[in-house]
């Protein structure tokens, strides 16, 4: 074996063992993972898992909407290119949500995240810091190009639950690109490319691709690791969405009557989701902050079209944005989910007109 690989699988082996002795804090449990199939089909699929109930909702936000990065005068200000439907968290930011391009955006907890002290640059709150992604840009290409060049300061506030809103992002778009933004040492860091289709939580991405470098030596039929941390996550995610098949299955499309490639693509994302998701109410002793997952989505970027499944409700759904009115001058409309709301196939023609929710400001304590 050459050098550089034996330093390769030495370094993987050393993070493994320092996360095997607790060198890394746990973190909220969260999978996101890309699909890249035949005939330009790309799913991206995350879960949710939170420690309570989020109170989330969906919201379809229309283009022309004018923003502001909710942190004083000097915030960032701007109106919304694209329209898009989103997932909100404590209905005070954006947690997931995709774009009328295809363009989507994953947001998910990183203990590790440390956004820098005050330099100047206007000050947006990262609850906005999705949206703002989702309004401006119609690929992962423009928005790292953009984003590279840091036009504004991150600002984090305290969530209302109390917790540190410590948080990495995952963007992809309809041809399979992807990128990554963490902010480590007050820098930003970003990957970009197609092979960065996979994000979870602790530790830091340059460290959980050492770590799914290890495992990918031991192979995915041989053992893959299978507690709920993140790292370990991260190696089933990455194993199984690529073994999940990449073509129509006859077997599986001929068992369901209407079934279509594009159907069978969304139920292998979102299974595979579920097989990387935290079950409901499960307590992990020596790991308080391992939360279940409360909720997945699966976006269809080739068609538009965002899924919803609900974990804490026999709860199932899909959205295709080309049946919501998202053109300038359409009211925003929300879709109740927090409480129990349930839904079933189509749901476009259940959203509602609704007043915005307000964006959790950068002052908040």
């Amino acid at each position: 074996m050459k050098a550089r690989a034996l330093a390769h699988i030495s370094r993987s082996a050393a993070v493994v063992l320092a996360l095997s002795v607790g060198a890394v804090p746990p973190a909220e449990a969260c999978t996101r993972a890309v699909y890249l199939g035949s005939d330009g089909v790309v799913i991206t699929g995350r879960s949710m898992d939170w420690a309570e109930d989020m109170r989330s909702n969906l919201w379809a936000f229309p283009r022309g909407t004018k923003r502001d990065g909710a942190a004083g005068p000097n915030s960032p200000k701007w109106i919304s290119k694209y329209g898009s439907v989103i997932v909100s968290g404590y209905d005070v930011g954006t947690a997931d949500g995709m774009n009328e391009e295809g363009l989507v955006t994953n947001l998910l907890y990183l203990a590790e995240s440390d956004y820098g002290t005050p330099d100047g640059k206007p000050p947006l709150s990262i609850s906005l810091w999705a949206q703002y992604v989702l309004d401006n840009f119609a690929t992962v290409a423009e928005a790292v190009e953009a984003l590279r060049a840091e036009p504004f300061q991150v600002i984090a506030p305290t969530l209302p639950n109390g917790s540190p809103a410590q948080l990495h992002l995952s963007i992809s778009d309809a041809t399979g690109d992807s990128a990554i933004f963490e902010y480590i040492g007050g820098k930003l860091v970003i990957h970009h490319g197609k092979q960065y289709r996979v994000m979870t939580n602790s530790p830091r991405f340059d460290d959980q691709l050492a770590l799914n470098a290890y495992w990918q030596s031991i192979g995915g039929l041989t053992f893959l690791p299978g507690t709920n941390r993140a790292a370990d996550r991260f190696a089933r995610a990455s194993f199984l969405i690529a073994a999940i098949p990449t073509a129509a299955d006859p077997h599986f499309i001929n068992a369901v009557p209407g079934s279509t490639y594009v159907n069978q693509a969304v139920a292998s994302t979102l299974s595979v989701i579920r097989s990387v998701s935290v079950p409901l109410g499960i307590t992990t002793p020596g790991q308080p902050n391992i939360a279940s997952t409360l909720w997945r989505t699966a976006a269809d970027q080739k068609n538009k079209v965002y899924f919803f499944d609900s974990a804490t409700s026999p709860n199932t759904f899909w959205v295709p944005l080309a049946e919501l009115d998202l053109k300038e001058g359409a009211p925003v409309k929300k879709l109740a989910v927090a409480g129990g709301q349930v839904y079933a196939g189509n749901a476009a023609g259940n959203f509602e007109p609704a007043q915005p929710f307000v964006f959790l400001p950068a002052d908040a304590k």
